[in-house]
């Protein structure tokens, strides 16, 4: 590294972010470019330290993640900023990794969990360098399209626009394979577009990418649902491959007393009308789910709720609770949590800030079950009804929930989110094709080779591992295009 010593003589300083309760007046993205010089001081905090985890990129089974999924050359790259080579940064960085704004602005940054200066100190500010190398990028011009300077006769279908199918679309598309991507929705992007917040997300940010995409000759096709606008059976006529980037987009229910109420919404259902109509129109066709004036309840406690909180508060909901069913993480790593893996920790995200510079407190309540909804005599929902549980966890790994007696609760609601996760795939395109699937109904293929049961038919993401992170579609859809390409040509030189 060009700055050794840097790690001792600099403390980490993140990119300054818009206030929370001004940002929630408008829908912009809330992050702030930082100047060149203390980028480069950041740069420099980057240690010489032999074996850099952060890049790691594994799982270790029963512990947790290591690193970065697609392992990116994060000390190469730091050290190329520190040195202020900032082109050839960008280069090393889109080495690894297809679309690093978007991971740079949604990644939860497993990658600083494994840094070796976070064992007794602040990690690098990893996400962040990443976010500024590909804007600078982008600013300065060096982003552009890039096509195949000769094609292999090969169609490819990728069905699915998230970022696992647009990995697997741009590998391809660089192999010289000429590429068709079929997306359901009315925009190319799938969560990217629908699922995160403009806020986290600005669309003109996918958008920028896909344009860069289209220009390298990759088409797009918008508005087609494979199995009902388009035959899923041409897939393997009109195409030599296909890979099914898809999702897991079922979302799992609760089977609770007055679950048919008014009121009462899937998260992304909520989530995706609300980019939707902010897009096409600013939301002023009302074709939303309006959160203000209301009493707004979130049920789960991950990064789709906390999505929700975000776009609630923006509405102007009259109140935001978060119920969470687990008790609140430890401030510190627990001792079954080591580094270098994934810090299980107490977070306060960017939305519970925002909720909290408005409502006057964190929106989250921990250890909270709810056991019925209460409706009006409309059939709209009103309130809920819980109790407080405890968690104990079992030799084989399974929760068991305790109420805890006393512990009941009215909440008044007028708007409930059921953000509890994902059952898995839809099933059309799976039955249609044949295609055989594991226990948790998730498609079979292979980690590593991505091919399904049906020959020159592959898996990648969500739709193949389960609900998970940008960054694990992105390094899916990378290396399912690898065995793709290999099944075609017979070898692959993609990564």
């Amino acid at each position: 590294m060009g700055k050794a010593t840097g790690f001792m003589e600099y403390k980490r300083e993140a990119p300054s972010k818009r206030d929370p309760f001004e940002r929630t007046k408008n829908w912009q993205e809330f992050q702030i470019l930082m100047p060149e010089a203390a980028l480069r001081q950041q740069g420099a905090r980057c240690m010489d330290c032999g074996i850099p985890f952060c890049q790691t990129g594994t799982t270790i089974p029963g512990a947790g993640d290591v690193g970065c999924p697609v392992y990116n050359l994060i000390p190469e790259w730091n050290d190329l900023v520190y040195r202020g080579k900032w082109k050839e940064a960008l280069e090393r960085l889109h080495k690894t990794n297809n679309f690093p704004e978007f991971t740079g602005r949604v990644c939860p940054a497993p990658c600083e969990g494994s840094c070796t200066v976070a064992l007794n100190d602040d990690a690098v500010t990893i996400k962040s360098m990443e976010y500024h190398i590909v804007e600078r990028g982008f600013q300065e011009g060096w982003i552009k399209p890039n096509p195949p300077q000769k094609r292999t006769g090969k169609k490819v279908a990728v069905v699915g626009s998230g970022p696992a199918g647009l990995a697997a679309a741009a590998q391809l598309n660089k192999a010289g394979h000429t590429v068709t991507v079929f997306e359901r929705d009315d925009r190319v992007g799938g969560l990217l577009s629908y699922g995160i917040p403009e806020v986290k997300l600005a669309n003109h940010v996918v958008e920028r990418r896909i344009n860069i995409l289209k220009e390298e000759g990759i088409q797009f096709v918008t508005n087609t649902e494979i199995g009902k606008d388009y035959p899923t059976s041409k897939l393997k006529s009109e195409f030599d491959a296909v890979i099914l980037a898809t999702g897991a987009t079922k979302p799992r229910d609760v089977q609770i007393e007055g679950r048919e109420l008014k009121g009462i919404h899937f998260a992304m259902d909520f989530l995706k009308a609300n980019t939707k109509s902010l897009l096409d129109s600013e939301h002023a066709d009302g074709k939303y789910i309006n959160a203000e004036g209301k009493h707004v309840i979130v049920i789960g406690g991950g990064d789709t709720g906390a999505d929700c909180i975000t776009t609630s508060v923006r509405h102007g909901a009259k109140s935001i609770t978060q119920f969470d069913i687990n008790r609140q993480k430890s401030e510190e790593r627990q001792d079954n949590n080591p580094w270098p893996l994934y810090p299980i920790v107490h977070t306060v995200e960017e939305a519970h800030q925002e909720a909290k510079a408005v409502y006057g407190s964190d929106p989250r309540a921990y250890q909270v079950s709810t056991t019925k909804f209460v409706g009006d005599e409309n059939g709209n929902v009103k309130e809920l009804h819980t109790i407080a549980v405890e968690t104990t966890i079992k030799e084989d790994g399974t929760k068991v929930r305790t109420p805890i007696p006393g512990t009941e609760k009215v909440w008044p609601a007028d708007l409930v989110f059921l953000a509890v996760g994902f059952t898995g795939p839809e099933e059309r395109i799976i039955e249609e094709l044949s295609l055989e699937t594991d226990k948790r109904s998730n498609i079979k293929a292979e980690y590593g080779e991505y091919a399904t049961n049906v020959e020159g038919v592959f898996a990648a993401g969500d739709n193949r591992r389960g609900q998970s992170l940008v960054v694990w579609a992105i390094h899916e859809g990378r290396e399912a295009a690898r065995e793709c390409d290999r099944f075609l040509m017979g070898a692959s030189n993609l990564p």
